[in-house]
C-alpha cells in the first residue's frame, strides 16, 4: 500500500481545524487586515474633509459679501433718497410678493437675507446717516461675515466697507485688519 505525503501536511481544499475561513474564501485574519487599512485611511481623510469644508465656507462667505456689495450699489441707484440699505431684510424680500420697495428690494436671495449661509453669520452694521431735506440717507455701511462656530465652520471673519476692499480677521471676529487677496 502506497501513501502520498504532503510537505505542508494539508491537501488542497482541506482546511486546518484551527483556521476559520469565510464562505467566499477569505480568512478572518485577512478580513481584519483589510478593515484595519480602511480605518487608517478614514482617520487620515476625515480631518482633511473638515479643512476642505471650512475653506469652502470661507470662499462662500467672501463671494456672499461681494454679492452684498453689488446689491448695495444697485439699492443705492434704485433708491437714491435712501442711500444704502442698513439691513439684510431691506436688500432681500420675496420676489413673488409684487413690486419691490425700499424695505424689501429683492436684490439678494432669501438664504442670504436671513443672515445665515454656509456656516457664516452675515450682518450690515456701522450705517452712517445724513439728513437731507428732512429725510435720512445712509451714506456708508460695513458688511460682516463671521463663522457661526469659529474653528469648525470657518477660521476667519470678513468685513467689507462701502466702496472699500475686503479685509479679514484671522481670529474669526470683526476686527478685520488683513487684506483678502
Amino acid at each position: 500500500m502506497k501513501r502520498k505525503f504532503s510537505i505542508c501536511g494539508t491537501r488542497r481544499g482541506v482546511h486546518r481545524p484551527n483556521e476559520f475561513t469565510l464562505p467566499n474564501g477569505f480568512t478572518l485574519m485577512e478580513l481584519l487586515i483589510v478593515i484595519s487599512i480602511i480605518l487608517i485611511l478614514m482617520l487620515v481623510a476625515i480631518p482633511t474633509a473638515g479643512k476642505i469644508r471650512k475653506h469652502a465656507n470661507e470662499l462662500s462667505a467672501q463671494k456672499s459679501l461681494q454679492t452684498l456689495e453689488q446689491a448695495e450699489s444697485m439699492y443705492e441707484s434704485t433708491y437714491p433718497t435712501n442711500g444704502y440699505a442698513c439691513s439684510l431684510t431691506s436688500l432681500g424680500g420675496d420676489p413673488t410678493a409684487g413690486q419691490s420697495s425700499p424695505t424689501a428690494a429683492g436684490m439678494i436671495n432669501g438664504e442670504l437675507a436671513t443672515g445665515i449661509k454656509s456656516g457664516y453669520i452675515f450682518t450690515i452694521t456701522n450705517c452712517t446717516k445724513v439728513t437731507i431735506n428732512n429725510g435720512d440717507r445712509i451714506t456708508s455701511y460695513t458688511a460682516t461675515a463671521v463663522p457661526a462656530t469659529p474653528g469648525k465652520t470657518g477660521d476667519r471673519g470678513f468685513c467689507l466697507e462701502a466702496g472699500g476692499a475686503m479685509k479679514a480677521d484671522p481670529t474669526g471676529g470683526t476686527n478685520c485688519t488683513q487684506m483678502v487677496q
